[in-house]
């Protein structure tokens, strides 16, 4: 009897393999996932030694509501799953008219109304018991998706690809399978009721077998699924590595910075663009986010960098997003304090900490130079040093109760990820 190694969540398998690793899903997950989980091959009421046993029950397994920003950070957004399902929709009835050229075949569901469909069914409410005859009490016009008329409408896939099962939950793990494992997961997460679903890579017992070593099974992002995250000074990749730490640590395996241990090799927006522009003449594949103040200086160099070159789908260049909190702003000139909208103006890093400090006067910036290319003045944050110190500070308790107000930071990282998918997307695309 052969030894399969799968993919699967909520009990559906995504993927399948007997006598070969197949495909590699490390990245799914961290090494803090790995575990062991009882298995419904494994015969317990036979008397395994204790080690064979343990051994047969480890996997990798998280929920698939914690598994939705690696996905993203893979390139499996929304977009790309809506983009996938289409092209499914035009191989489907571009095999129809192939096979069957005298009939008229109704149109697919949207996109929309496929998702509408997905959501329409929790997995936990799909029965998963072994029916006999299945797929023929389907044929007659009985069971759940025999009522449902989306199911006729659904894209087949390949040509003679399996649709039936022998369960409520096979049989809709097949009529959604025609789209790939990765982009299956993220449609399914559309589905609020699907979020607490384990998403369980099983290897135990291919290990066991002898199939493989459990060296070969690795967590987190791969090297060239990583981003390196080039900013302007060192303080903005201490906050950012200690932002990703303390907020998305779900992620952070997916992000490298500089090594900037001793000091920043690149510091200042003129060097960072002139950092950018050797990476982009050389051609450096890696994937890049050139990240830059949201300043006069940042803006004006965002800008030049976008009119003289054409950046590589590996590479995006990003200023700190605009805040509201940021649009009414204390800010002093040669007239005294009034209050100014700092976005693009005045907003390094420091601004998307908490100004709630201890002893220290209510925040606010200074203007410094005007930048005559933009028409406005750069400004700079009064004692930006103590908000990054008392940042560097805080626990993760702290950001958890909201005794540190990390909501800004949190939309940086946002804004990050969102860049990143992006180039994920751009690089599965090509």
């Amino acid at each position: 009897m052969s030894t399969p190694i799968t993919l699967s969540v909520g009990g559906i398998d995504l993927t399948y393999s007997t006598g070969y690793m197949g495909i590699d899903h490390g990245m799914l997950y961290q090494e803090s996932d790995r575990r062991f989980r009882r298995h419904g091959n494994i015969d317990y009421d036979y008397a395994h030694n204790p080690e064979d046993l343990r051994q047969m029950e480890l996997c990798f397994s998280r929920t698939l509501g914690s598994m939705v920003s690696r996905l993203e950070l893979l390139g499996y957004t929304m977009g790309s799953v809506k983009s996938e399902y289409e092209t499914q929709v035009v191989l489907d009835r571009d095999q129809f008219a192939e096979y069957e050229p005298n009939e008229v075949r109704p149109e697919r569901l949207t996109f929309e109304q496929f998702v509408d469909f997905v959501k329409a069914y929790a997995l936990r409410d799909l029965k998963n018991e072994y029916v006999q005859g299945y797929d023929a009490e389907h044929a007659q016009g009985q069971g759940r998706f025999a009522a449902d008329p989306a199911v006729s409408l659904l894209p087949s896939g390949v040509f003679d690809r399996d649709i039936g099962g022998y369960s409520e939950r096979s049989h809709f793990g097949s009529l959604i399978g025609f789209l790939s494992p990765y982009s299956t997961l993220r449609v399914l997460a559309e589905n609020p009721a699907n979020l607490n679903e384990d998403v369980v890579w099983d290897y135990g017992i291919f290990v066991d077998a002898g199939w493989a070593k459990n060296e070969d099974f690795v967590g987190n992002a791969r090297r060239t699924q990583t981003y390196l995250v080039a900013t302007e000074g060192t303080s903005d990749t201490h906050i950012l590595k200690r932002g990703l730490s303390l907020l998305r640590p779900d992620i952070e395996d997916f992000f490298r910075f500089i090594d900037i241990e001793d000091r920043h090799p690149f510091s200042g927006t003129g060097n960072l663009s002139k950092f950018a522009e050797g990476l982009v003449k050389i051609d450096v594949h890696n994937r890049v986010i050139f990240l830059l103040d949201n300043d006069a200086e940042g803006i004006d160099t965002y800008r030049g960098l976008l009119q003289r070159f054409k950046f590589p789908v590996n590479m995006k260049v990003m200023v700190l997003p605009d805040l509201n909190e940021l649009r009414d702003f204390p800010a002093k000139g040669p007239s005294g304090v009034a209050n100014a909208d700092i976005n693009g103006c005045a907003a390094a890093i420091e601004c998307y900490l908490d100004f709630r400090l201890e002893g220290r006067p209510s925040p606010q910036v200074t203007w410094t130079n005007y930048k005559e290319s933009l028409g406005i003045y750069q400004g700079s944050l009064d004692y930006k040093d103590s908000y990054a110190k008392a940042f560097y500070k805080t626990t993760p308790e702290a950001v958890e109760s909201g005794t540190y107000d990390a909501s800004k930071l949190k939309i940086v990282i946002a804004a990050l990820l969102e860049q990143c998918s992006g180039i994920a997307v751009q690089i599965l695309d090509s």
